[in-house]
């Protein structure tokens, strides 16, 4: 076996920054191979050196999920170079802040492209790598409003809604080749999230969150996302009080509602 594939292999997009970063240092000590995929080569050749230096072997791929040509290309990188993928972690996406009537299209099949059929085109273009090691792992960064609509996100909620539907589907039909798949369905994490969130025309929305701003640490979150996979249930929940919000749809919907409701009269 080569270099490469003497360790556990890791792949994880959106590893520049946030959560996907936090996450490439939790893996550390298991996953001593780690494909990080991004757009920011320069974040990504810092993370390298850091992750280099405490023994694991990192390579760089760019990868833009916003073109299939783009998803292939590192699919095809990956596929080349290495035996086996022990964990695909579909953490890169991208959020929206604008009301329904006024999202022009094109934002929209943005924020599908970005935050559903890109992970969808990349899970299955490396699949056959996870099924050859035999106990691999897809681990699949979500969002509580993937759980239910929510004002100012109702394209993102709709696309996070599409990912669950896919990765529960595809978590059932895998297990008998040996692929775990475990969605993170994520609350307020102190990340750029909302700061890189689309407007009704493609812009920046620019602001981070009064709320985005109180959540937990990137590190805290990948820390809790690690455990969480690691007890193998395909839905965990991650995050801070705002996680009550899935319980209260569940069982209170006109406390929900009236929540909701008062977001909306906030903008």
């Amino acid at each position: 076996m080569n270099k490469l594939n003497a360790h556990k292999v890791a792949v994880i997009t959106g590893a520049s920054s946030g959560i996907g970063r936090a996450l490439s240092f939790q893996l550390a000590p298991n996953y001593k191979v780690q494909y990080l995929c991004g757009r920011n080569i320069e974040a990504l050749e810092q993370l390298k050196e850091e992750l280099q230096s405490i023994g694991v072997e990192a390579r760089l791929i760019f990868l833009d999920l916003a073109q299939n040509s783009s998803i292939e290309k590192a699919a095809q990188t990956i596929n080349e170079t290495t035996e086996k993928v022990d964990l695909l972690v579909n953490n890169a996406g991208l959020s929206q802040r604008s009301f329904a009537f006024e999202t022009s299209t094109e934002v929209e099949k943005q924020l599908f492209q970005i935050n559903y059929f890109g992970p969808v085109l990349l899970s299955k273009l490396i699949l056959q790598k996870l099924r050859i090691s035999g106990a691999s792992k897809i681990l699949v960064t979500s969002s509580i409003v993937g759980k239910f609509g929510f004002p100012l996100r109702s394209t993102y909620s709709a696309a996070k809604h599409a990912l669950h539907g896919f990765f529960e589907s595809l978590a059932f039909e895998e297990k008998k080749h040996g692929v775990g798949v475990y969605l993170m369905i994520v609350g307020r994490v102190k990340t750029n999230i909302s700061k890189n969130a689309l407007t009704k025309n493609g812009g920046k929305y620019d602001k981070m969150d009064k709320g985005q701003g109180l959540g937990m640490s990137a590190e805290d979150c990948a820390k809790k996302m690690i455990r969480a996979m690691n007890r193998k249930n395909i839905e965990n929940l991650i995050g801070g009080k705002e996680i009550i919000m899935v319980y209260f749809k569940k069982y209170l919907p006109f406390l929900f509602n009236k929540l909701a409701e008062k977001e909306v009269n906030h903008v």
